[in-house]
């Protein structure tokens, strides 16, 4: 859920790997886990997903991740 929540908030896999205190490598795998569990194709359909499930708020500052 963490890494689905960094994720819609727009950060990268190396960002991911920092917030997390994991490895990049790590990141890729839970994001290709994320997809398949999901059947979603990319990134951007999970970011949707996650706001469209309240996982994000909507009220993130413009320029804040």
């Amino acid at each position: 859920m963490e890494v689905l929540r960094l994720l819609a908030e727009g950060l990268s896999n190396r960002e991911l790997a920092e917030a997390l205190t994991i490895s990049e490598k790590t990141v890729k795998k839970h994001v290709s886990s994320i997809l398949g569990k999901l059947n979603l194709a990319d990134r951007t359909q999970a970011a949707i997903y996650a706001y469209k499930n309240g996982l994000v708020s909507n009220d993130i500052p413009p320029g804040s991740k």
